[in-house]
């Protein structure tokens, strides 16, 4: 029997990480409606996912011998229309180059064609004590080849 291991995506040609989700009753309101808040569930599940496909994981970061962790100062979300139970999503992640300890990211989900929501997301690289710091040269390495200037 093989192992089953869940998709963590993938990252396209155009810098873009597309992870594929699927809306559960758990994710809805009262009106098969997804719940607002639960979007921000997807966008993490997207932000994570992206990192991990690019081989780092928030266990081995925290667990290092130069720990560091992630904090979401701000985002900046826009609905557009609804997403539904039983639907399928993709997330979509893009890296915006980071200032100093700071990394922007938008991200979007998307049925199809059809754009339900948008974010524009600032985390900050925290060291274990809770303070900003700018991040390990090996991960600015790792991610610098995935990072897309933003649109003028």
């Amino acid at each position: 029997m093989s192992k089953l291991d869940p998709s963590c995506g993938a990252w396209g040609d155009d810098r873009i990480h597309r992870l594929p989700v699927r809306v559960y009753y758990e994710d809805t309101d009262f009106s098969q409606i997804v719940y607002h808040a639960r979007y921000l569930h997807f966008f993490e599940r997207g932000r994570t996912e992206s990192l991990r496909a690019l081989g780092v994981h928030h266990s081995e970061l925290i667990n290092s011998d130069d720990p560091v962790a992630f904090a979401v100062r701000s985002m900046d979300i826009q609905w557009i229309r609804p997403a539904r139970v039983d639907e399928a999503l993709i997330v979509e992640t893009i890296y915006r180059p980071n200032k100093g300890p700071r990394l922007r990211m938008d991200q979007a989900i998307l049925r199809g064609e059809d754009m339900l929501c948008t974010a524009k997301v600032e985390a900050v690289i925290i060291d274990p004590a809770g303070r900003p710091r700018r991040p390990p040269k090996w991960m600015i390495e790792t991610w610098t080849p995935v990072v897309t200037a933003a649109p003028e």
